[in-house]
């Protein structure tokens, strides 16, 4: 075998899933068909979960500093305020509150990283053929070439070449016709605030504007009326430049200096199944959504770290290609959620007939101020509330009693290592297990782990049962080293 894992797509989703294999010590390589990195924005929102994902990743860096803090989205119906969300902190030991950051720094931020561990991305090569058998995958590139892997994640996005390579079937619907997207400045007298995301409702569309770095702004606007054949980006700021005033009321606002514009149709779609085989699913390659919320990203950033510790201990022959199932049965119904969530929110964004410009207009705006759904939203985006308590490796042993319970996310706890010293427990889940507890739930972790579990003791006062956690910082089990070792005889055997 030339590598372990071939990854398929060095975007987000890609590179983190690389970075976590490389950590959990098995080898990668990660193609490309594009020439290069990417340099525009993309997504530009990272949650909470996000954060963690990518601190655990080593890749977190400087991204909260660099980040905008625009917390807040003011919806307007032509220049009287009508709604204010106010998004903060869900204070659940997180990494870092959510960030404003553009996609293309987020990719940069794990490429430094992958290349610390020794890896890095091949561009300009596309793959045009897998052809898998029961010992591996054999990948063929467009310039005649061929590369042999144990497995191949596709993480190469809606239009997936994997996908379909796999012949794993994409259903879905069409939810709306074309929003446009532009990156640029914005001038004006006054000037736009710049403390918060502000939207505008209009007959003709929503229109949103979201500050981003280096003094840019993110225009995204619903526009069913602009039609024709693949307009050009300066076709689309055009457009863009025509209706800012009309759906805003600010005459004087102007779009400068655009660096990016696109054209784009919301799509509902999710992968029939995550796994043929030795072929895998990632990211935008096994559900696709609306940009609403934030949450494309952060599930695919989910998916690879939640995919990278089973696949590894599978390649390393410590368990049986049976627990690559639970990838899908763990990450396929939060999917799902986030599909119908995203999808609803468009609905409401685009509602064109009176009756749903009435009850949004009305209703809905009314219901959003409210303070506790402010912080309800919040929470939900973020993906903390993330749990695998009902699926395959939802153990029974300690299910009950206090949270955290098995499959539940654990927060960033201050931690002593057995020598005393002072750490953090996200930190120190790079690559590895932990057992939070005595030296006999230890034992019997690394009878099966190996030196992939480390020990650490809650700082402060001891409480309650030894807990087995995972490298995704989820619960494995509660309990004696009995029910460690049956959990991990199960889940692994």
């Amino acid at each position: 075998m030339e590598s372990d894992v071939l990854v398929v797509g060095a975007g987000p989703v890609g590179l983190a899933l690389a970075c976590a294999l490389l950590q959990h010590g098995v080898s990668v390589q990660v193609i490309d068909k594009a020439a290069g990195p990417a340099t525009t924005s993309r997504a530009n929102f990272v949650h909470a979960r996000g954060s963690e994902v990518l601190d655990r990743l080593g890749a977190l860096g400087d991204l909260p500093q660099e980040s905008v803090r625009a917390m807040t989205i003011t919806t307007y119906a032509g220049d009287r305020p009508m709604m204010k969300i106010r998004f903060g902190d869900p204070g659940l030991g997180t990494a870092a509150p959510p960030m404003v950051i553009s996609q293309a720094r987020v990719e940069e931020r794990l490429r430094a990283r992958l290349a610390e561990l020794g890896g890095r991305p091949e561009w300009s090569a596309g793959l045009v053929k897998a052809q898998q058998d029961p010992t591996g995958v054999t990948a063929t590139l467009a310039d005649g070439r061929t590369i042999r892997a144990g497995w191949l994640v596709g993480c190469d996005g809606t239009a997936s070449t994997v996908r379909k390579l796999a012949g794993i079937g994409f259903p879905g619907v069409k939810v709306s016709e074309r929003f446009l997207l532009v990156d640029g400045r914005l001038d004006g007298d006054p000037p736009l605030d710049r403390s918060g995301t502000s939207g505008w409702m209009h007959p003709d569309g929503v229109l949103g504007a979201m500050p981003m770095p280096g003094d840019q702004w993110r225009l995204l606007a619903y526009d069913a009326a602009f039609t024709g054949d693949k307009p050009g980006e300066e076709q689309i700021a055009e457009r863009m430049r025509r209706i800012l005033p009309a759906r805003t009321g600010l005459t004087g606002l102007r779009l400068t200096d655009v660096t990016w514009a696109s054209l784009f149709s919301v799509h509902r779609r999710l992968a029939g199944t995550y796994r043929k085989e030795r072929i895998l699913l990632a990211g935008d390659a096994a559900h696709v959504h609306a940009p609403f919320g934030g949450q494309g990203m952060l599930t695919g950033l989910g998916d690879a770290e939640n995919l990278a510790w089973k696949l590894a201990l599978v390649v390393q022959g410590r368990a049986g290609q049976a627990l690559l199932d639970t990838y899908q049965a763990e990450r396929r119904p939060l999917a799902t959620a986030v599909l119908r969530g995203s999808t609803a929110a468009t609905k409401v964004n685009i509602a064109g007939s009176p009756l749903g410009r009435l009850l949004r207009d009305q209703v809905l705006m009314r219901v959003f101020n409210q303070a506790w759904i402010q912080r309800w939203t919040t929470y939900t985006t973020s993906q903390l509330w993330v749990s695998y308590r009902r699926g395959p490796l939802g153990a029974t042993l300690g299910g009950r009693g206090r949270k955290p319970r098995p499959g539940d996310r654990i927060d960033d706890l201050a931690c002593e290592r057995p020598d005393g010293s002072r750490t953090r427990l996200h930190a120190e889940l790079r690559g590895r297990w932990a057992v939070l507890g005595d030296q006999a739930a230890f034992d019997a972790a690394g009878q099966r782990l190996g030196d992939q579990v480390i020990r650490l003791r809650a700082a402060g006062p001891a409480a309650g049962p030894a807990m087995l956690l995972r490298p995704d910082a989820h619960v494995a089990c509660k309990g004696g080293p009995a029910d460690i070792t049956r959990w991990l005889d199960g889940a692994l055997r």
